[in-house]
C-alpha cells in the first residue's frame, strides 16, 4: 500500500500532462485527431524516430541524476547548461589532444570524459565553497557561473576552434576511434545510453549503501542533525555539488562521443532545465530517472513531429513542460510541508 502511494504522484503528473496535451491540441489545431496521431504515435513509427528519442533522453538522465545528489544534501545545482557545454568542450579538446599523441579507443574515451567531469565539478565545487564559507545561494552562484561559462565557450567555438569546413557553429569533430558505436541506425542511438543505466545504478547505490551517500543524504534531511552526529556538512554540500556538476559534463562528454562528435554552438540550451524537470518528475529517486526522462524526450519528440506533419506549434512542449515543473514543484512543497508538520 506504501509503494502504491508512493507511486501515486509518479503516475499523477504524467497523466495530468497528457490530458493538458489533448485540451490544448483541441484549442490550437485545426485537425485535432490527426495532431493526436503525430504527437503520440509519431516518436514509435519508426526504428529512426525511436532511436533519436532513447538518445535524447540520455542528457535528461544524467541531468536528473546530478540534481539528485545535490537536491539530497539540500543544494540546488541551476547551471545545468553551462556545466553541459563546458564539460562536452573539455571533452572535445582533450579527445583531439589524445588522439593527437596516439591514446585512442575506450582508454582516450574515458580520459576524455573524465577531464569534461573535472571541469565542470570544478565549477559547481565554487558555488559550494561560497555556499559552506560565506553562505550564499546556491541557485544564484551556480546559475551565474553558467551564464559566465556560455559565452566564453560561445567564443572558443566560434574563433579559435572553429571548423570552417561545415556549415554549421561547430568545432572540428574528433576521430573516428574516439567515438562510441552507434547501436540502432539510422538513429543517433550509440552505447551512451548504457552508460547512463550504469550511473543510475551508480547513484542508487552511492546514495543508498554507502557511508557517504548516507552522509549527504543526512546533510539534506538534517543538517543540525548531521553535524551533531560528527558528520562533516560543509564538506558533504561540497562534495554534493562537485558530483552534480561532473554528471552534467559527463552528459556533455557523451553527447560529443556519441551523438555530434563536435560542440555545435549552444547545444546544450534547455538540458539544465530538462534534468531539473526529469528530477522533479522521478521525485528525487534515481530508480525513477530513467522512465521519466524517457517521458520528458517523448513530450519533446513528440511536440516536433506534429509540428513538422500538422500545423501545431513547437511551443505546446513548452506549456507542457510548465505545467509539469509546476505540478512537480506544488507536489514537492506539499511533501515537505507535510514533513515538517509530523516534526
Amino acid at each position: 500500500m506504501k509503494n502504491i502511494k508512493k507511486l501515486l504522484p509518479l503516475l499523477m503528473i504524467p497523466g495530468i500532462s497528457i490530458i493538458v496535451i489533448i485540451i490544448l491540441i483541441f484549442i490550437f489545431s485545426d485537425t485535432p485527431v490527426r495532431t493526436i496521431y503525430f504527437f503520440f504515435i509519431g516518436p514509435f513509427r519508426n526504428i529512426f524516430n525511436i532511436g533519436n528519442l532513447l538518445n535524447a533522453s540520455v542528457p535528461y538522465i544524467f541531468g536528473a541524476l546530478g540534481i539528485i545528489i545535490a537536491m539530497k544534501a539540500g543544494s540546488l545545482n541551476l547551471g545545468g547548461e553551462g556545466q553541459v557545454y563546458l564539460g562536452a568542450f573539455i571533452t572535445l579538446i582533450t579527445a583531439l589532444y589524445l588522439g593527437s599523441i596516439g591514446i585512442s579507443g575506450l582508454f582516450g574515451m574515458i580520459l576524455a570524459l573524465m577531464a569534461g567531469a573535472f571541469f565542470s565539478g570544478s565549477v559547481t565545487a565554487i558555488s559550494g565553497i561560497c555556499k559552506t564559507k560565506w553562505n550564499t545561494n546556491e541557485l544564484i552562484t551556480t546559475f551565474l557561473l553558467s551564464c559566465a561559462i556560455i559565452p566564453i565557450v560561445n567564443y572558443l567555438i566560434t574563433g579559435p576552434f572553429l571548423d570552417p569546413d561545415t556549415s554549421l557553429v561547430s568545432t572540428k569533430k574528433i576521430a573516428e576511434n574516439m567515438r562510441l558505436p552507434f547501436i540502432l541506425r539510422p538513429s543517433n542511438l550509440n552505447t551512451g545510453i548504457f552508460v547512463s543505466f550504469i550511473f543510475v545504478y551508480l547513484t542508487r547505490f552511492f546514495l543508498n549503501k554507502t557511508k557517504s551517500g548516507y552522509e549527504i543524504r543526512m546533510t539534506g534531511f538534517n543538517e543540525l542533525f548531521a553535524r551533531y552526529g560528527g558528520i562533516n556538512v560543509r564538506f558533504k554540500t561540497i562534495q554534493s555539488l562537485t558530483l552534480s556538476g561532473c554528471l552534467y559534463g559527463i552528459a556533455g562528454g557523451i553527447a560529443v562521443l556519441g551523438t555530434h562528435h563536435a560542440v555545435i554552438k549552444e547545444f546544450s540550451a534547455g538540458l539544465g532545465w530538462g534534468g531539473l524537470t526529469v528530477a522533479l518528475i522521478a521525485n528525487f529517486s534515481p530508480a525513477a530517472v530513467i522512465p521519466c526522462a524517457i517521458f520528458l524526450t517523448w513530450i519533446n519528440t513528440g511536440a516536433r513531429i506534429a509540428m513538422q506533419n500538422t500545423g501545431l506549434t513547437f511551443e505546446i512542449a513548452y506549456i507542457v513542460q510548465a505545467v509539469i515543473f509546476l505540478l512537480s514543484t506544488s507536489l514537492y512543497i506539499k511533501n515537505l510541508f507535510i514533513q515538517k508538520g509530523k516534526k
